[in-house]
This record gives structure tokens, C-alpha cells and sequence, in this order.
């Protein structure tokens, strides 16, 4: 199994690995808040788990890029600001943007009717009107395209670089209201041109998509 392929199943393999991705998902869903201090006792408390496996955990976060270690300050999760979003953003849209482009060229028909067929999944969620929530993985919409890049390159500085940060702003700050229904048109017209293999306005689409998506964020931010 390659690493992109471990990094897709997430295997949790050792008690290590399950708290790992237990502790990522309780930062990126915010159920343990952006901004806070980790504390190794408590987490070992929290997690039953002993302190070097807490200890492990909050290094790979790091790696991920939603934790940091300051001096005389120790490990904290990282804080949603304006600053972090535009400048997160900036990259996001250059890099999905290739990857759009990469996915129209290189994905399969499979793969392309698949992609059809989350959408089409995303479509019942979305007749609410109150949320738009994608899961990490494969039933994530942007996580499918990346893939679909064929560049390990590409999908290695998005997956190992930005990914969860990029999950924190989102789920914890995405779509609710008027943005539910025109986020998902917007998904919608770029599997369209990835569908008829039309490399520059996928890019473009994609780029316009993460462009209005931050500045969504960003008023909520403001207005926070």
C-alpha cells in the first residue's frame, strides 16, 4: 500500500495511529477549539492513553500543520485568523486550481462518473438549505479531484501539507445559508468541465470556487 493510499483508507493500525486521528479529528471538527493549549496529561486522561502516545500524536500534528509548539508556550492548536485563511487560500487556489486542471486531463471515465455520482449524492444534502458538510476522504468532493491530478507531487503537498488545515476552516467555518446552494453549483459546473475534458476552465472554475469559499470565511471571521 503506497503512502496516498494509507493516507486515503487511514488505517489506524496501533493505538498510536487511533489516537492520532481521533485527536486530528476532535481539532479539525473543533471539538477541541482552534487556539487552545494541549496539555499532555490531560489528552492522556482524556484519550486512555499513556503520555509518549499523546506525545507522538501532537508531533505528527505538527507535521500537519494544525498544531504548533511555540517557546515557553509549549503545543497549542492553531488559530483561525484572517491572516492564516488569505494566506492558506492563496496556495489552496493555485494548487487545487493545477489539480482541476491535472483532473480533467488525467482522471478516468470511471472515476469521472464516480465524481458524477458524489455530486448527485451532495445534491439531497444540499435541497435543505441549512448545511453543506463533506466528510474527509473519499466522499470529499476537492479530495476526489486531487486524486484525480495523477501528480504525486501535487497530492503530496496537498494531503501531507495543507489538507486538515484547510478541513479546519471549512467545517468549522464553511457554508451555511445562501453559500450551501451556490457552493455546490459552482462544484457542479467544474465536474462539468472536468467531464468534457476542458483543462483551462477547470482550473479556472476551481480557482473561482476557493476564491469565493475564502472570502465566506473571511467575513465570518471578521464578524466573529
Amino acid at each position: 500500500m503506497t503512502r496516498i493510499e494509507t493516507f486515503l483508507s487511514e488505517q489506524a493500525v496501533t493505538s498510536a495511529d487511533k489516537t492520532f486521528i481521533q485527536l486530528r479529528k476532535d481539532i479539525v471538527e473543533g471539538q477541541i477549539q482552534a487556539g487552545s493549549k494541549l496539555s499532555e496529561t490531560e489528552l492522556s486522561t482524556k484519550y486512555a492513553v499513556g503520555r509518549s502516545v499523546i506525545r507522538e500524536a501532537i508531533n505528527r500534528l505538527v507535521s500537519c500543520h494544525i498544531v504548533e509548539r511555540k517557546a515557553n508556550v509549549g503545543a497549542r492548536v492553531v488559530a483561525l485568523t484572517p491572516e492564516g485563511l488569505i494566506d492558506l487560500y492563496q496556495i489552496r487556489e493555485s494548487l487545487e486550481g493545477m489539480a482541476a486542471r491535472l483532473a480533467a486531463k488525467n482522471m478516468t471515465s470511471q472515476e469521472i462518473t464516480d465524481l458524477n455520482g458524489l455530486l448527485a449524492a451532495h445534491f439531497q444534502e444540499v435541497k435543505g438549505g441549512e448545511s453543506y458538510y463533506q466528510e474527509a476522504g473519499d466522499v470529499d468532493f476537492h479530495y476526489r479531484i486531487i486524486l484525480g491530478s495523477k501528480n504525486n507531487q501535487l497530492i503530496s503537498l496537498l494531503f501531507d501539507g495543507i489538507y486538515h488545515l484547510v478541513r479546519m476552516y471549512r467545517v468549522q467555518l464553511g457554508m451555511a445559508g445562501p453559500r450551501v446552494t451556490s457552493a455546490f453549483d459552482e462544484h457542479k459546473h467544474i465536474v462539468q468541465a472536468i467531464s468534457n475534458r476542458d483543462e483551462e476552465l477547470a482550473e479556472m472554475l476551481m480557482r473561482r470556487h476557493i476564491l469565493y469559499s475564502r472570502n465566506n470565511i473571511e467575513q465570518k471571521l471578521i464578524s466573529n
